[in-house]
Formats: C-alpha cells, sequence, structure tokens
C-alpha cells in the first residue's frame, strides 16, 4: 500500500485521472473506484477508444474543426452559408453553438485564445489563414464567439484589428452571456439569445 492508503495500481491511476481538466484529487479517487467496479469486457471496451482516438479523428484543413474526415462536415456541406462565419476558440464550442439551432454559416476554430502568460501568440493559433479564406469564400459577417473572459475579449479585439482592412462586418455574440462565462458549458437557450443579439465587435 501507498502512503495514501491506496494500492499502487489505483494511485497511478488516480495521477493520471487529475490530468483531466477540471478533475482534482477527489474526484479522480471517485472516477478510479468507479473504473474498478466495471466489467472487464468495457473497461477492454474504453481503453480501445482512448486508443484508437488519435488515428480516428482529423484537423480540419479547412476551418481546424476536429472531425472525422476533412474537410470536416460542415464544409462539406452546401447547405451551409459560406458567407458568414463564426470564429470559436475549440471544436466542443461548434457543438454548443449547434445545439442552439440558431446558427448556419460555416466555422473557423483558432484552437485556443491568446494568452501571453502561457505563451499562446497569434502564430500559435489557426489565424493565418483567416484573411484568405474570408476572401475567397466572399465572406460577409464574421460572428466572433471566443469566451466574454480576458482571453476571450483579448483574442476578439485582435482578430478585429486583423479584419479591420477587409471590409467585412464583424459581430460578437450579444446578450445571453455574462462576462466570465464559459460557453462550452451554456445552454442552447443562453447561446440561441447571444447568437440572435449578436453586436457590432
Amino acid at each position: 500500500m501507498s502512503v495514501s492508503g491506496l494500492p499502487k495500481p489505483l494511485l497511478e491511476l488516480v495521477e493520471e485521472l487529475r490530468k483531466l481538466p477540471g478533475v482534482g484529487e477527489k474526484s479522480a479517487q471517485r472516477y478510479a473506484f468507479f473504473l474498478l467496479r466495471q466489467r472487464p469486457e468495457d473497461l477492454s471496451r474504453l481503453a480501445e477508444q482512448i486508443r484508437n482516438l488519435p488515428a480516428s479523428v482529423v484537423s480540419c484543413t479547412i476551418c481546424g474543426m476536429i472531425d472525422e474526415a476533412t474537410p470536416c462536415r460542415f464544409d462539406r456541406d452546401p447547405a451551409r452559408d459560406q458567407s458568414i462565419l463564426c470564429i470559436v476558440a475549440e471544436t466542443p464550442d461548434v457543438a454548443v453553438i449547434e445545439q442552439s439551432g440558431e446558427f448556419r454559416g460555416r466555422y473557423h476554430v483558432l484552437g485556443g485564445v491568446l494568452n501571453p502568460l502561457e505563451e499562446v501568440t497569434p502564430d500559435k493559433l489557426n489565424i493565418a489563414s483567416l484573411a484568405t479564406r474570408i476572401q475567397k469564400d466572399h465572406v460577409k459577417e464574421v460572428v466572433i464567439a471566443t469566451n466574454p473572459d480576458m482571453e476571450g475579449e483579448t483574442t476578439a479585439l485582435h482578430l478585429k484589428k486583423l479584419l479591420a482592412p477587409l471590409h467585412v462586418n464583424v459581430t460578437r455574440l450579444g446578450k445571453g452571456l455574462p462576462m466570465g462565462a464559459t460557453l462550452e458549458y451554456a445552454d442552447e437557450v443562453t447561446v440561441a439569445n447571444a447568437l440572435r443579439g449578436r453586436q457590432k465587435a
């Protein structure tokens, strides 16, 4: 037994689970004991899904979204309005906006937000191809849908300055998203209100 009272295999699993976002010591222990109670075949299936994950998804060469193929489902869909582009930080944000049912344009996934403290600079995000894509697809409106927190606002301001010479209509999500909220955890009604109330950036 380890000094924590857990057998070494469980302790090692807890340490791995703690690497997941938002998972602390207590949560990691709960997950570890939950997994311990599962059937071996269920654990094998979970392990196989995790092992195959890197080979089963790719980053879309057009928008940067994580999907099963490239171009992604949205960039392949002729019914999507390519004249409206929604810029989000990460792929989970796309799912949240889609659940709102309010947006029928296409997406551009940055792969993060600007954060000088963590050395996340514009060259480390999917920004370089943005201007070319806007011109090529004759985009009329760009909706910046980064989170309303310090990093999201900094990113939005940088994008607004970058897009200014292109004379494209740049909007931000409007009412419904309070300052400091995280888009990924917003419900579909809140996101729908934010999309309907988007405003000039």
